[in-house]
């Protein structure tokens, strides 16, 4: 079967860098096993730095200013978004209309990844695997 691959919700990306009690059991069970890669999106960097110069993510500008230090003691690898990640975003059918989202979801459908999230919006989405 081989490795199996994770994609990280950019607030499951803030609380797994910062080590934080909110990270669902089984999110952690899945990022500590050798079965799976955990991977981060490029789509998670855009959308803490816009968050951020918006003053929305209190407690988290620390991560934010030094977005590659905090990476890096995360360990997991980058998903570039590429063309057909963003075709894909914008032509599925979901009402929900968060940029990030939308691109979250296509990234994990195109890869085949599991999406670690505990966004309920992304249980809408029937052809999306996620855990918590």
């Amino acid at each position: 079967m081989g490795v199996m691959k994770l994609l990280l919700d950019t607030h499951t990306l803030l609380w797994a860098i910062r080590g934080s009690e909110k990270l669902g059991r089984t999110a952690k069970m899945l990022m500590n096993s050798d079965d799976y890669t955990v991977h981060y999106s490029a789509v998670s960097a855009y959308e803490i730095m816009y968050k951020h110069n918006l003053g929305k993510l209190m407690g988290y500008s620390d991560i934010a200013e030094n977005y590659f230090e905090a990476l890096i003691t995360l360990g997991a690898e980058e998903l570039p978004i590429t063309t057909q990640h963003a075709h894909f975003a914008g032509k599925f059918d979901w009402s929900h209309r968060d940029p990030f989202d939308r691109l979250l979801a296509a990234q994990a459908f195109v890869e085949g990844m599991i999406l670690l999230t505990d966004d309920a919006a992304f249980k809408t989405l029937p052809w999306v695997n996620t855990a918590w």
